[in-house]
């Protein structure tokens, strides 16, 4: 899954959304289609094994073979994954008896296998992230030391690598830069993986494979479990004062639906720093709130997530001992662009001075205002956002209360995004309502080419749920893949407030970028026009798959968007050209919150994944404080974004030793939209480019390159310094 962890947003969160699988993911083929080219084996594809009304058992009849959620019960996703790994290491057998290895019946061969086993996952572990429960937490934690097991048993198969190998040798004649690409992408995930290793040692390979799914599925559990606890009671309306009615009115519902009747809950966003303590006058509910946040996963209950991270990063710091790195980050960080982790701690390093002394000046700012409104006060973490707010307000005379009116959510999707889509690429997406969806808020889309072919499908689930995570992200039901004749089903999530009966969803400007950011991970998996999946879409390195989505977050303040979509949802009046500068002109304040906090929390995940193997820790809170003290980002009035024990990013996450990839990113994005800006802007013919040399290409081509042939340079970092006002 990708997600959004821009430091420029309020409420994003993170990843590549491959939680129990994310080895096994490289070679789990996506769905199979009808109109395949049979598999090249000698042997017939195995019976299937599934009872008849299991969805599963058959490439879904749906268009775009989408899920059919309508007939998808709990009961249906055990058996499915315990017969599609059957299969799999079925046709992992046919492969290795299948003659003198060639690219068809080695590699191909392999991105064709494990049809069923990609059909349950793909549905099965975006429920687990986006409409759980406790049946799917059950199954989710038997099934993951299973899946580990499946995947070790074909990345440190032998004689299977003997053939990778052999087809990697004389790679050279194969002529088709795509092959090229994918048998050294494919050899390289066999040796990460540890095909390489004695016997012994990938025995002892395996132990720590099973443990490490088994321990990151219950941190997920638990934080969930947490999160939904944490959320804070308030008796009293007065409790919400600064809150609009809608917000109020979700709060009420949302206490009712927890058996509170009467009362209101405030439930908690992923990060720490919440979005309503901008609005919450009441400091006694803001510090509830802000501490309630901090403490998700260390209070020492049930639910507790310390013991989990101490033994997670000790667990992945012996993998990576036994794999030949010198730590966890090592490791990882070896098949990233950055290359290293000195490379991603001198990018840090280098911004972090400036980050530290710029939010400095900004607290020093908020106490002259407290000096001023209420004297005698001392600035807390808890009144940070509501303080900030004020001064917002103050001097640049901009309400975001005000604000949201003028972004109602249906218009900023069909009169904004999409318009967008339309004008920077051709495509029209249209709404569907014969499709089943697994949860009635989710909405689906057609999308349709400038050629009036059709790309795939596009499904949008917006509002928070406590049966969803939260942050927002995008995932695929089904890759794009012209080997396997499969279009592409692409999913967009957030965790947006659902209002009271009657009354609108209304954006802060904060979460219409993040609705244009979670597209631009969308546009990268519907663009896709690859042959082979494992390299298809947005199968890129981490610190390259958020290029694309920052890219799309500028193209808000679009000028013809604004006008066309900012409308006041009561009136239809635009949103006036003074409050369009005003947003603009404050765009830039608070920076030194905003970047200090996603740096912190960078550098405390490279401190975690720096560890060396047998290096002791004891205590998560100790090790915390000590890591962001020696960072020089210890800071008591603005912790990192994510603490370690509710960090989902880099625990059950993909993002371990890669939350700065979304710095990294934002560098390209701000250099590639500042280009596109030279040269006309929100145009066809540089939406035409992008999809050409980007987000068509998933990783047939090294992402430097991509950049390269899209910017017509090497990346000039200036621009991000400059949309962050760190200039």
């Amino acid at each position: 899954m990708v997600e959004r962890a821009s430091a420029t947003a309020h409420d994003g969160a993170m990843t590549l959304h491959r939680p129990a699988v994310l080895l096994l993911a490289t070679l789990a083929a996506c769905s199979s289609h009808p109109k395949a080219d049979p598999m090249p084996t000698t042997e017939a594809p195995p019976a299937p094994a599934l009872a008849a009304d299991n969805p599963f058992a058959q490439p879904s009849p749906l268009p775009f073979q989408a899920p059919p959620f309508d007939r998808i019960r709990d009961e249906h996703y055990l058996p499915a994954f315990v017969e599609g790994m059957r299969q799999q290491a079925v046709e992992i057998a046919a492969i290795v008896r299948s003659g003198a290895p060639t690219f068809a019946n080695t590699i191909e061969a392999l991105e064709r296998s494990g049809a069923l086993l990609t059909r349950v996952r793909r549905v099965f572990f975006n429920l687990t992230e986006s409409h759980t429960n406790p049946a799917i937490q059950k199954v989710q934690s038997e099934v993951a030391p299973m899946l580990a097991r499946h995947a070790d048993d074909i990345f440190l198969d032998g004689a299977l690598f003997a053939r990778v190998r052999a087809v990697h040798d004389a790679r050279a004649t194969l002529g088709d830069p795509e092959q090229v690409r994918l048998v050294d992408r494919i050899h390289t995930d066999f040796v990460r993986n540890g095909a390489r290793l004695s016997q012994d040692q990938q025995a002892k390979l395996r132990s720590y494979n099973e443990q490490l799914s088994t321990l990151t599925t219950r941190f997920q559990e638990k934080l969930l479990a947490d999160t939904n606890d944490s959320a804070v009671v308030c008796d009293d309306r007065a409790q919400l004062a600064g809150l609009d009615d809608a917000a109020i009115s979700a709060a009420a519902d949302a206490a009712t639906a927890a058996g509170k009747p009467g009362r209101f809950l405030l439930t908690l966003q992923l990060p720490s720093s919440q979005g309503i303590l901008a609005s919450l006058r009441d400091p006694a509910t803001r510090r509830r709130v802000f501490e309630a946040s901090i403490r998700r996963g260390a209070r020492g209950n049930a639910n507790d997530t310390s013991a989990l991270v101490l033994q997670i990063a000790q667990l992945r710091a012996e993998r990576a001992a036994l794999l030949g790195h010198a730590n966890h980050a090592a490791y990882v960080l070896a098949d990233e662009m950055a290359g290293t982790p000195e490379q991603v701690e001198s990018m840090l390093a280098s911004m972090t001075k400036a980050i530290v002394t710029k939010t400095r000046a900004e607290a020093a700012d908020l106490q002259a205002h407290l000096d001023q409104s209420a004297p005698g006060s001392k600035l807390q973490p808890w009144d940070w956002s509501f303080v900030a707010e004020q001064v917002r307000k103050a001097r640049y005379d901009f309400d975001e209360s005000m604000v949201r009116a003028y972004f109602p959510l249906d218009r900023v999707l069909r009169d904004g995004l999409f318009f967008m889509a339309q004008e920077l690429y051709g495509i029209t997406l249209r709404e569907r309502v014969d499709l089943p969806v697994y949860h009635p808020d989710v909405r689906v889309f057609d999308v349709i080419d400038a050629d009036g072919s059709q790309l795939g499908l596009f499904y949008a689930d917006y509002y928070a749920r406590p049966s969803k995570r939260g942050g927002a992200w995008m995932d695929n039901f089904v890759d794009q893949s012209t080997l396997l004749g499969s279009k592409p089903v692409v999913v967009n999530v957030m965790n947006l407030q659902k209002p009271g009966p009657g009354q609108p969803t209304l954006l802060g400007f904060d979460e219409v970028t993040t609705l244009f950011h979670e597209f631009g991970h969308g546009v990268h998996g519907l663009f896709s026009n690859c042959r082979y999946p494992r390299v298809s879409g947005t199968s890129v390195p981490r610190d390259f798959v958020e290029f694309p989505s920052q890219f799309h977050e500028d193209f808000a303040f679009d000028p013809r968007v604004l006008q066309r979509c900012a409308r006041h949802h009561a009136t239809g009046e635009p949103l006036p050209q003074e409050l369009v500068d005003k947003i603009r002109k404050a765009r830039t304040f608070g920076q030194g919150f905003a970047s200090f906090e996603y740096v912190a929390a960078a550098l405390l995940d490279m401190a975690w994944h720096s560890l060396a193997a047998g290096q002791p820790v004891d205590d998560v809170g100790r090790f915390e404080a000590e890591a962001l003290a020696k960072a020089g980002v210890a800071y008591e009035l603005v912790p990192p974004r994510y603490r370690s024990t509710y960090f989902m990013h880099v625990w059950p996450g993909g993002y371990s030793a890669g939350y700065y990839a979304y710095l990294w990113s934002e560098a390209l994005a701000a250099d590639g939209f500042a280009g596109a800006m030279e040269n006309g802007g929100m145009t066809r013919a540089n939406g035409q480019r992008f999809r050409d040399t980007v987000l068509s290409r998933g990783l047939t081509r090294d992402p430097m390159a991509m950049y390269r042939e899209f910017r017509g340079r090497d990346l000039d970092t200036k621009a991000v310094l400059a949309r962050r006002g760190l200039l």
